[in-house]
């Protein structure tokens, strides 16, 4: 179950806000100056740090029993979250030590290879020095292999551990979603707040108790002017930060950006980071009232930190509502809303920021004092309720004030399909939640909550990064901009190269945001989500750890069939991306383009079938049988398929037709619009397609009329009369030839005498056009011209001669 109140969440959502906690740098500091090696040590910084392999084991064998010790007593997930985090830390350093031992054995085994074998028997003996090195070698190789091995079962046993504790976090999630505690209109349900139980009243005594002797020790006379300066800074920062930043950035920001889109996005993402920032350094310096105490106790200082993070997390939704919303500059708004909606919307992202806030330092504070199961309920109950009525009434009063514009006849926002889905999505998923309370499923409630929430915010920063890196991506290679002149004039390249460039970074931006969205989305803690464990995350999925051993079951099922349907909409809009942005912006020609789009996407589809499989649990090891029988359906049934397959990637490789091509094959012509995998379509003269299979074009005679920028040849034969001048007629035809402007000036034009018989001379007359697409027209144009001029000269064509045979008249 996801943590959304957990403070190391917070930090993941801001991966791309660069927003690096003062707390925790200051730890980092302290743990920095804590390990800095002294003068002496300074000077044997070159010799190599000795590992005492024994003692090691030892611990790490000792933390294993400890950890699984408390997983067989964790009842909770959070527990068993914190419990999985630290069987992770004991294996990453047990494969230290593995590292670590693995150059140590192969060192020894060279030097025994300098030694040799012991010698046989009857040779010469051996020194006793040697004798003694080998020997002691021996040992330290007998030694290191028994230390490698336990190593070895040590990791096996945390990796197993994992396994198990993956296992009872599902049935721990399980359990409680499919618990049934009892409607939130049952009495029981409010019974924690109108009659309390004795336990739970004095474990919040004492957690009281502390808070007020911490108070109270804040105001001692040595503590007294520090804890005033701490709560007025934080009262300062928390009321008045945002808008003492906010003006400022709203004046400098536009003088210094260049004008266009990366003004909204940029000032938004600021103005998100504002709100952070200073609610976050407010949460920090109220705290710090209390954990700089000597004798604070330590679930103060854990409820401190808890505070931090979650101030950080409702700021983070508040500011990205106000900044999205943006109703004091609506200029900058980035979403395409009315006015009237933005201002409808504008108190919900802080109310939803309040809610979670408060509930999440009421559950906070039952995880520390270790309440009731009754008191959890009730307030992971109130919490998901208000969130639910949150969620359901904001696209309420968004459909009434949109239902009021359409009245007056204003034209709301043009609402895309994306927006509607989300819309019902968050409608859907509210209802639930309520009718789950009401039911009794309060644990289903409370997840369905965090998921809502979790979802939305990953979604919500997704959204704000993927425009600010697009503006970015656009700004940076503007040619109107001071870097994208900076960047013409240095590199010397042109405009359509800059605009190359800004849309492949856009593209591997978004594609690299999507990733950590889904990373984090998919992750089942919000420990892991950090930027550099998404990014660990990635290199692993990269290097394929996780997927040597997987099993079909029903839920690699779901997410092979995810992969296969997420899979085929990133195929088609990468093949949309390229034929549509990127490719046009290329010097290549329309046929390459085409080649490489229909290659591009068949080994897509490939890969993502491929890559189905694995999700399915299929190993590639057992591949063997498919092989096999394809191999014997290739052999019978797809024999012909394959064939056309392999001519289609020889078509798509080798390029002796492409796409735009004139071309005849077995007495049809036309122009090739596409290979597919299979076939390749022709269009005819008049607009008809023939599908030709790809082995045709390999195994068969093919014309190609426009290959190598060919010449058309424009001929016409004409018959012409015996009795006409010839040399008159060459020259008339010559004329008309060389004063068509398609007619080619080289070769020029020539008069063949053909036939010379009974009917008629018969003259052809030859001349070149730049394409042989341009024939048909160029031929049509000339016969007009010919036979007006003949006309003009009074010369016929030979008319078809005509034989009559009559029966002679027998004289009577």
């Amino acid at each position: 179950m996801h943590k959304f109140f957990h403070a190391p969440a917070v930090w993941a959502l801001l991966a791309s806000l660069l927003l690096t906690p003062v707390t925790v740098l200051a730890a980092s500091d302290a743990t920095a100056t804590q390990n800095t090696p002294s003068a002496a040590e300074t000077t044997n910084v070159a010799e190599p740090v000795k590992i005492n392999a024994p003692a090691t084991l030892t611990a790490l064998q000792k933390r294993l029993d400890t950890t699984k010790q408390q997983v067989s007593a964790a009842k909770t997930e959070k527990k068993l979250n914190g419990l999985n985090d630290d069987a992770l830390k004991i294996l990453d350093d047990t494969e230290k030590l593995i590292a670590a031992l693995g150059p140590q054995r192969s060192q020894v085994q060279a030097q025994l290879d300098v030694l040799g074998p012991a010698p046989a028997a009857g040779s010469l003996p051996e020194t006793p020095e040697v004798v003694r090195q080998r020997n002691k070698l021996n040992a330290n190789k007998t030694l290191l292999d028994a230390q490698i091995e336990q190593a070895n079962a040590i990791r096996t046993s945390v990796q197993n551990l994992s396994t198990q504790i993956g296992g009872l976090r599902r049935d721990t999630l399980k359990t409680q979603i499919a618990l049934n505690s009892g409607s939130i209109l049952g009495v029981n349900f409010w019974t924690p707040l109108f009659a309390p139980q004795a336990n739970d009243t004095a474990r919040f005594d004492d957690f009281g108790s502390q808070v007020s002797d911490a108070w109270h020790q804040a105001w001692q006379p040595d503590f007294r002017i520090g804890s005033a300066i701490y709560l007025l800074l934080a009262l300062v920062v928390g009321v008045l930060g945002r808008r003492a930043l906010d003006k400022p950035l709203g004046w400098i920001l536009p003088r210094w950006l260049p004008g266009g889109r990366l003004r909204r996005s940029l000032l938004a993402t600021i103005a998100t980071l504002n709100i952070v920032l200073s609610q976050w350094l407010s949460a920090v310096l109220f705290c710090q009232v209390f954990v700089r105490l000597p004798d604070t106790s330590d679930a103060l200082l854990e409820f401190a930190n808890s505070i931090t993070g979650l101030a950080v997390f409702s700021a983070l939704i508040a500011g990205l509502g106000s900044a999205l919303l943006s109703n004091n500059h609506p200029s900058w708004r980035l979403p395409g809303l009315a006015d009237p909606i933005a201002k409808t919307l504008a108190s919900f992202p802080v109310m939803l920021a309040a809610f979670i806030f408060i509930f999440g330092i009421v559950e906070e504070m039952n995880n520390l004092v270790g309440s009731s199961v009754s008191v959890t309920l009730f307030g992971n109950g109130i919490s998901a309720l208000l969130v639910a009525l949150s969620c359901l009434i904001a696209p309420m009063r968004v459909n009434r004030v949109r239902r009021r514009l359409l009245a007056r006849g204003e034209q709301p926002e043009a609402r895309s399909t994306m927006a509607g889905l989300i819309h019902l999505a968050i409608s859907i998923t509210a209802f639930a939640i309520v009718v789950s309370l009401l039911i009794g499923y309060i644990p289903l409630a409370r997840f369905l909550t965090y998921e809502l929430v979790w979802v939305g915010l990953v979604l919500t920063c997704l959204y704000l990064m993927i425009h600010l890196v697009v503006d970015f991506s656009e700004s940076f290679f503007s040619p109107t901009t001071n870097t994208g002149k900076l960047l013409k004039s240095t590199l010397s390249v042109n405009e359509r190269h800059l605009s190359l460039a800004a849309t492949l970074f856009s593209a591997v931006g978004k594609t690299m945001l999507i990733l950590f969205a889904a990373v984090a989305l998919l992750n089942g803690t919000f420990g892991t989500t950090t930027p550099l464990e998404l990014l660990s995350k990635m290199v692993d999925i990269w290097g394929g750890k996780g997927l040597e051993g997987m099993n079909i079951i029903p839920a690699h099922a779901v997410n092979a069939f995810l992969c296969l349907v997420i899979g085929w909409y990133v195929l088609r809009s990468a093949k949309r991306w390229l034929d549509n942005d990127f490719l046009p912006k290329t010097a290549m020609d329309r046929g390459m383009r085409a080649s490489l789009v229909t290659l591009f996407t068949n080994v897509g589809y490939v890969l993502i079938i491929l890559l189905t499989l694995s999700t399915l649990g299929i190993e590639w090891n057992r591949l063997a049988w498919i092989v096999s029988a394809l191999s014997v359906g290739i052999g019978f049934g797809l024999q012909e398929i394959v064939k056309n397959f392999i001519s289609g990637l020889i078509l798509l490789t080798e390029r002796p037709v492409k796409v735009g091509d004139l071309v005849t094959i077995s007495g049809v012509e036309g122009d090739i619009r596409r290979i597919n995998v299979r076939a390749t379509e022709i269009q005819l003269s008049d607009r008809s397609t023939v599908i030709v299979p790809n082995s045709q074009f390999i195994s068969q005679n093919v014309r190609n009329a426009t290959m190598g920028n060919a010449q058309g040849v424009a001929t016409i034969a004409l018959t012409f009369p015996l009795d006409i001048d010839p040399e008159q007629v060459r020259s008339l035809l010559l004329n008309c030839y060389e004063l068509h402007e398609s007619i080619l000036d080289t070769p020029a034009p020539s008069v063949s005498f053909k036939e010379l018989g009974p009917t008629g001379i018969v003259l052809s007359v030859t001349g070149y056009v730049a394409s042989p697409r341009m024939v048909s027209g160029t031929k049509s144009d000339l016969l007009y011209e010919i036979l007006k001029a003949l006309r003009n000269a009074d010369i016929s064509l030979s008319q078809t001669q005509t034989m009559v045979l009559e029966q002679p008249i027998e004289k009577r």
